[in-house]
């Protein structure tokens, strides 16, 4: 048995038991008239604690298809300027959803937009100071404008400016600041002289994928962002009805799956055509429906064959791209069909009209659960907690660094709780404890504090925990993998506020070269570390395991890991 729900260009497929189970929860949903209740903003669909927070003030996601249209001019003018002075390299200096946004938009329009949402020195030193300095400009992007990384990236590309002997007026037009009306970023670009971009106060992070926030560094870059806004306007109408609603179809079962202890989401992309969105769902669904003991979450893998996608009961597995009905040209009906059809429930359709349908499932599906979608209530924990270390050390790094590690194999050392290693004398042993530990029904965070582009040989480790956790459990348990600090905002909330089964793994590195961040007592090898660190306490404040391996050698350390999972 097989349901196809499609408008406006998207389509979702729910196959078999899937659509057994999400069957029930649709058609509460539609007796409850929560398609007309949410297109109204009515607050009160997740009950009214989360309308005394101001859900109803947040809702500004549903209509940004024509909300954001007064942008386009704006951006257009600005991308001409920034191409008439050989600007033609955007750099984008932001956080979360939107930062996650903007690089899917961007790589689906095969335009080169480079993200720092990091405090990795190296990283940011190659940016800061490569060659393309002369003809880079920087998108710095916070709503609030009090988010630390992003202000200690404004200082450093600032600081680089001015060594390359570019300031006055030069150096006012190498930034468009995107922020919040009255936020303490919008009083800094008025004083430097920045184009400001406002972003809609009714629009948060996780939501603002077609706010300017997550348009207008895509624009820049050279990305189609009115197409963007077309797509979800025809998706747009469908979301009042009860049926014929793909959006609905979807969050009733995403709710379904939780409901009924399928709360990890795998998401394997086949053949979408949009690298980089199963990202920015994760941070979606999971900032989202991660709190009070409940959430879904996400868990993305490279393919319908990767390992992981076929794992234990408590996970609902979905396909980014082709319907199981209908596997698309060339590919056949090999094991990967098969994979595709029997996963249940399939989502595929353009950029524009995913974000929003994906938004709205998400909101639906955070009613069924009975959270607020909207509510970050551990998100902080983090960055308090990091924060308190920098004030601590007086911009020195924190302390904890200076503990002598439980053990050393080479180039990786070996920081955790006598009992969370087990007994473990290897690197091998080390990490086979630690896929041990990790409870039933539970799951194995990897965060990587590392380099994205210089250590990228890190994100193998996903891959590699889930097929040799296939072999050391009887059940194996998924593994996410983030690069920090990305995953503070993206699953951070999940973290410390969802089902508090989760096991953690923290990667850092010895950096070569640190850099300073003018104006600030601290260096960004030091941030980085307050910020690894931070977290640490926060989840084990909670009572979960957290292992942290720190690579002397960052190159060495991460094949030392690869060969020990091999």
């Amino acid at each position: 048995m097989t349901s196809l729900v499609t408008a406006g260009g998207v389509s979702v497929t729910i196959r078999g038991a899937v659509l057994d189970e999400s069957e029930t929860v649709l058609d509460r949903l539609v007796s409850d008239g929560v398609p007309r209740s949410l297109t109204s903003r009515n607050a009160n669909l997740w009950g009214p604690d989360a309308a005394a927070a101001g859900a109803g003030r947040r809702l500004g996601w549903l209509d940004l298809h024509a909300t954001s249209r007064p942008l386009l001019g704006p951006l257009r003018e600005l991308a001409e300027a920034a191409g008439e002075a050989g600007l033609d390299r955007v750099v984008l200096a932001g956080t979360g959803g939107s930062a996650v946004a903007a690089e899917a938009i961007a790589a689906a329009a095969g335009v080169e937009l480079t993200v720092l949402d990091t405090a990795d020195p190296g990283q940011v030193a190659r940016v800061a100071g490569g060659d393309g300095l002369d003809r880079t400009l920087v998108v710095v992007s916070d709503r609030s404008g009090e988010t630390v990384e992003t202000d200690a990236l404004h200082r450093v590309l600032d600081g680089a400016f001015r060594d390359a002997g570019i300031t006055g007026a030069g150096l006012a037009r190498r930034f468009v600041v995107v922020t919040g009306p009255g936020s303490p970023l919008e009083r800094l670009a008025a004083e430097s002289g920045h184009r400001v971009v406002r972003a809609d106060p009714g629009v948060e992070g996780a939501y603002s994928a077609l706010a300017a926030s997550g348009l207008a560094p895509a624009a820049l870059a050279g990305a189609d962002v009115e197409a963007l806004l077309d797509d979800a306007e025809r998706l747009s109408p469908a979301l009042a009805q009860p049926y014929d609603n793909p959006a609905l179809a979807l969050g009733a079962t995403l709710g379904a799956s939780a409901l009924g202890g399928r709360d990890k989401l795998v998401l394997a992309d086949h053949g979408s055509g949009l690298p980089g969105f199963g990202g920015w769902a994760e941070q979606l669904v999971a900032e989202s429906t991660g709190k009070d003991g409940r959430g879904l979450l996400p868990v993305v893998v490279e393919g319908v064959d990767a390992p992981g996608f076929e794992l234990a009961p408590d996970v609902r597995r979905v396909v980014l791209g082709g319907r199981p009905d209908d596997p698309g040209p060339g590919r056949g009906s090999g094991t990967r069909e098969a994979a595709v059809r029997e996963a249940g429930l399939s989502v595929a359709g353009p950029l524009g009209a995913q974000f929003l349908l994906w938004e709205y499932a998400t909101a639906v599906a955070c009613r069924v659960i009975g959270v607020d979608p909207f509510d970050r209530p551990d998100a902080r924990t983090s960055a308090e907690a990091a924060a308190a270390l920098l004030r601590a050390e007086e911009g020195a790094a924190p302390t904890v660094v200076h503990r002598p590690p439980a053990l050393v194999s080479g180039a990786v050392e070996v920081h955790a709780p006598e009992e969370a290693l087990k007994g473990a004398k290897s690197l091998a042993d080390v990490l086979e404890a630690v896929l041990d530990g990790v409870d039933d029904g539970g799951y194995l965070a990897v965060m990587a504090y590392l380099d994205r582009s210089g250590d990228a040989g890190a994100e193998r480790l996903r891959a590699l925990l889930a097929s040799r956790g296939a072999e050391v459990r009887k059940h194996p348990a998924p593994v996410t993998f983030g690069w920090g600090p990305r995953c503070l905002h993206t699953a951070g909330q999940y973290h410390k506020g969802g089902p508090r089964n989760g096991s953690f793994l923290q990667v850092t590195g010895h950096n070569e070269a640190d850099v300073a961040v003018p104006g600030r007592p601290y260096t960004l090898g030091e941030l980085q570390l307050a910020q690894a660190f931070g977290d640490q306490r926060a989840l084990r404040s909670l009572g979960r395991p957290v292992v942290r391996l720190h690579l002397r050698d960052r190159a060495e350390g991460v094949a030392q890991l690869a060969e020990a999972l091999g």
